[in-house]
C-alpha cells in the first residue's frame, strides 16, 4: 500500500553543493522540466554584444519563438528583471525573424516583482516561474510552477502581421512546398471559395475582400509545413487526431490546432479528417457558408 509523505523543502540559495551553474545545466538538459511546452535547446552562457551572458537560449521545435531565460537563485531582485528584459531585447533585435519571450526563473516572485511587470500591461512578452527543490532522499527534485504567463494582446485580424508576398515565402520555404500549400488551398475551395491567400512575414492566411479571416492558416518551412485550425479544443477531434497518428498540437494559448505536413500525399492520405478541422474552424469563426 503507498504512503502519503511530506517532502522537505530546501532553499537552494543557501545549499552550499547546489549551484547556479548546476541549475542552468539541468533546464538545458531537461528543457519539458520547464512546462513551457517542446523546447529545443540552443545555447547556454550566450555571450552578449554589450557584455554579460544570457544564461540559456531555447527555441520552440519549429524554430518560430526563442526564449530567453535567466536564473535567479533566492528571490527577484531589480538587476535581475532588467538583466533579463536587456537580454530579451537584445535577441529580439539581432534576431528578429523570431517571436521572442523573456523567462525568469527564480525561488521566490516577490510582490514587488509583481508591481514592475504589471507596469509593463503586457508590452514585453514575460514568463516568470517559480523553482522550487525538494529533497529526495539523498537527491534534490526541482518542480517549476509559471507564476505569470504572457499577455497576448490582441489577434491576428486585429493586427496583422507586416505583409509580405509570394516571393519572399518561396525564399523562406521552397516553391516545392508553397505548390503544396496552393493545392491544398484548391482542393478546400468548398470553404476557401471567395478567399485569398494572404502573405503576411510569419504565416500564410486568408483573406476576404481585403479583410483578414484566418480561420486556417499556413506555416511553410523547406521540407515540410503546418496547417493551423483556429478553434476550441476538442476531445473527440483531438482523439481522432491522434489515431490517424498526425503530427498534431494544441496549442491553447491560441485556440488553436498545428497540424504538421510533410507533403501534399500526407494532406490527400487525411483529407477527410482535416476538413472535419476546417469545418470546426468555420464554426468558431460563425462562418456557415459552405
Amino acid at each position: 500500500m503507498a504512503n502519503l509523505v511530506s517532502l522537505e523543502k530546501i532553499s537552494l540559495k543557501n545549499h552550499s553543493e547546489i549551484k547556479e551553474d548546476l541549475i542552468q545545466k539541468f533546464i538545458f538538459e531537461h528543457p519539458e522540466s520547464l512546462g513551457l511546452g517542446e523546447l529545443t535547446p540552443i545555447q547556454r552562457e550566450r555571450i552578449q554584444p554589450a557584455g554579460g551572458r544570457l544564461d540559456i537560449l531555447m527555441g520552440t521545435v519549429d524554430n518560430d519563438t526563442r526564449y530567453e531565460i535567466e536564473i535567479q537563485l533566492g528571490a527577484t531582485d531589480p538587476s535581475h528583471i532588467i538583466r533579463t528584459i536587456e537580454y530579451w531585447d537584445t535577441e529580439k533585435k539581432r534576431y528578429p525573424q523570431y517571436d521572442h519571450c523573456a523567462v525568469i526563473v527564480a525561488e521566490e516572485i516577490t510582490g514587488r516583482f509583481m508591481n514592475v511587470i504589471n507596469l509593463f500591461n503586457g508590452a514585453i512578452p514575460l514568463i516568470a516561474l517559480q523553482v522550487s527543490a525538494y529533497k529526495v532522499g539523498n537527491d534534490i527534485s526541482l518542480a517549476f510552477t509559471r507564476v505569470i504567463d504572457r499577455i497576448t494582446l490582441g489577434t491576428d485580424e486585429e493586427d496583422e502581421y507586416e505583409v509580405t508576398d509570394r516571393k519572399y515565402w518561396e525564399n523562406r520555404s521552397t516553391k516545392k512546398i508553397m505548390g503544396v500549400v496552393d493545392k491544398i488551398f484548391t482542393d478546400l475551395e468548398n470553404y476557401t471559395s471567395g478567399y485569398e491567400l494572404k502573405y503576411n512575414k510569419f504565416y500564410v492566411g486568408l483573406a476576404k475582400d481585403g479583410i483578414a479571416k484566418n480561420f486556417i492558416s499556413f506555416k511553410p518551412k523547406k521540407s515540410f509545413l503546418y496547417m493551423i485550425f483556429k478553434t476550441n479544443e476538442n476531445q473527440e477531434l483531438s482523439q481522432k487526431l491522434e489515431d490517424a497518428e498526425l503530427d498534431v498540437t494544441y496549442e491553447g494559448r491560441w485556440k488553436q490546432y498545428r497540424v504538421k505536413l510533410q507533403g501534399y500525399d500526407e494532406y490527400k492520405k487525411h483529407e477527410e479528417l482535416i476538413r472535419k478541422c476546417v469545418e470546426a474552424a468555420m464554426e468558431y469563426f460563425n462562418i456557415s457558408e459552405y
